[in-house]
């Protein structure tokens, strides 16, 4: 059911992202000439008042879609939270596995310089 609904969302936003594009830009940054073209069936402002209850339409099911996605993941999670997930598991307490302390230091040589010894 989620996977569905998932699916039916990314059309939803394709679409979305699509009708924006098609809509002429009122300000004149992107849009077609100052007379808009095609010379269709509708006018402009016809054509414009379409695409904007399209993209009207389209917005309410997108962000309906969104609510309903967001309240099937609620519904499906544990109700915890990842720092509860860490602090459940149990701290190791056998040392079986790692170094004593004394064996992380370096030998104790005295006073006497470190000098790196050449392999014959």
């Amino acid at each position: 059911m989620e996977n569905v609904i998932l699916i039916i969302h990314l059309i939803l936003a394709l679409s979305l992202i699509g009708v924006v594009l098609l809509q002429r830009s009122e300000g004149g940054g992107l849009g077609m000439g100052g007379g808009g073209g095609g010379g269709g069936v509708m006018s402009g402002r016809a054509a414009a008042t379409a695409l904007g209850k399209v993209t009207w339409g389209l917005a309410i099911a997108f962000i309906s879609t969104s609510i309903t996605l967001t309240v099937l993941a609620a519904a499906n999670s544990d109700g915890g939270s990842v720092l509860d997930r860490i602090t459940d598991t149990p701290a190791r307490t056998s040392t079986s596995d790692a170094p004593a302390g004394e064996d992380l230091l370096p030998p104790d040589i005295g006073n006497a310089p470190l000098v790196p010894q050449v392999a014959d």
